[in-house]
């Protein structure tokens, strides 16, 4: 099982930037996809953005130009930079890596944007 740990996370206000990083332990499986995901108190997980391992990189609507996932392949390492943070980015952001077709997901790190 390939664990997963996030960091970064925090207080911001509206306006602000953060960036969130993403550790996956090694595997002898490749890692295909990582991503972050995102969950708001009442709501559903949703996607943030997504990196495959061809370098292919899904973000939401909601983030697009906002927020710029990045991939280290030697590492299995991915970070989110996240700017022009509004409040509806508050969630708990979510690490995930797909490895051999399983889903391993991070503990979650808080994001909170104030007004």
């Amino acid at each position: 099982q390939v664990q997963v740990v996030e960091s970064g996370g925090g207080l911001v206000q509206s306006g602000g930037s953060l960036r969130l990083s993403c550790a996956a332990s090694e595997s002898r499986f490749v890692i295909n996809v990582m991503g972050w995901y995102r969950q708001a108190p009442g709501k559903e997980r949703e996607l943030v953005a997504t990196v495959s391992k061809s370098g292919y990189r899904n973000y939401a609507d909601s983030v697009k130009g906002r927020f710029t996932i990045s991939r280290d392949y030697t590492k299995n390492t991915v970070a989110l930079q996240m700017s022009s943070l509004n409040p509806e980015d508050t969630a708990v952001y979510y690490c995930n890596a797909v490895v051999a077709g399983i889903d391993c997901w991070g503990q979650g790190t808080q994001v909170t944007v104030s007004s």
